[in-house]
């Protein structure tokens, strides 16, 4: 019975991390409103490194259907752009 032990944790390992993923997933879905989460898995080239959008630039909705992106250095973005049309 002690090998149940091993096989447990993995599998509650497993179903936490499958649990989380649906919920990144389902907060990028799409609703009426619009949602900075939906930005979340954009990466912008910040010198040479893959870096996330919201770790370089200031993200809001100041409307239901509007988001908007002011990057920290105005010379991103191209790259900003660029991410953006790739995801």
């Amino acid at each position: 019975m002690s090998n149940a032990a091993p096989v447990k944790q993995k599998l509650t390992s497993q179903m936490d991390q499958s649990i989380e993923h649906l919920k990144r997933d389902l907060a990028g879905l799409r609703t009426g409103r619009a949602s900075v989460a939906l930005l979340d898995s954009v990466r912008v080239d910040y010198y040479g490194t893959m870096t996330p959008l919201k770790q370089i630039s200031n993200i809001s909705t100041p409307e239901a259907r509007l988001i908007t992106i002011q990057p920290w250095e105005p010379q991103l973005i191209k790259e900003i752009e660029k991410a953006l049309a790739n995801s």
